[in-house]
């Protein structure tokens, strides 16, 4: 019996795992606009507090699902791939954007995210852009 409750007790812990899962790169679709997710540097993930995994190909398709969804943004966890380490997820509310004209995004945003504003600055290198935290992209995208 008590196998059993452990086995129940693990299986509904990790059945509500809020940490992402792999992006399977070109196999993968959008959550938002259904193109399949092939770049490592601009992905975005979002996980609801039932461990229910959204995938989106561009941070701004992220932003634009969660635009009349204040109580998932709020509750739920969400990751963007990290510009510099491509591939890696990072916190998205903690993260800093940019906006340059000069790095694609897939839907035409050029919007990538950086773990912070000096990291950023640094790959941006003069050239120009915008930067923003969370919110201020937020409010730009939607």
């Amino acid at each position: 019996m008590k196998r059993l409750s452990l086995l129940i007790f693990l299986c509904s812990f990790f059945s509500c795992s809020k940490t992402p899962q792999t992006i399977n790169y070109g196999t993968d679709m959008c959550h938002f606009c259904q193109m399949t997710i092939v770049t490592k540097t601009h992905a975005a993930q979002m996980v609801t507090t039932k461990g229910k995994q959204y995938k989106f190909d561009a941070i701004e398709c992220m932003i634009r699902f969660l635009e009349d969804k204040q109580d998932i943004m709020a509750s739920g966890n969400l990751f963007i791939a990290n510009y510099n380490q491509p591939g890696t997820m990072i916190d998205a509310k903690t993260a800093t954007y940019a906006v340059c004209e000069e790095i694609t995004s897939p839907m035409g945003a050029n919007l990538s995210g950086f773990k912070n504003t000096e990291t950023a600055k640094k790959i941006i290198n003069g050239r120009p852009a915008q930067y923003y935290d969370w919110e201020g992209i937020f409010n730009k995208i939607n």
